[in-house]
């Protein structure tokens, strides 16, 4: 006798068995959800944001008045000197 036809009696058994495995682990007991952390404020984040992309832009302006303030001692350099 071939053994692909000694297999084909378990073949059901088989597919009995995966079916009430799949069955019984549905069917466990849920786990409790997890403490739940407190909601942090939306505004807070927002500031965060802001104050990080606002830094950049004020460290540009106060570059941009040394160099205004360098530009107007050089004009002024080039008109004592006569230019």
């Amino acid at each position: 006798m071939p053994r692909a036809l000694a297999a084909v009696p378990l073949m059901p058994m088989l597919v009995a068995g995966v079916l009430l495995a799949c069955v019984l682990a549905a069917c466990s007991k849920p786990q409790p959800p997890e403490k739940e952390r407190p909601v942090e404020p939306q505004a807070m984040q927002h500031a965060q944001l802001r104050e990080a992309m606002q830094a950049p832009v004020d460290k540009a302006k106060a570059a941009e008045a040394d160099v205004q303030q360098a530009a107007d001692a050089q004009r002024a350099a080039i008109d004592a000197a006569g230019g």
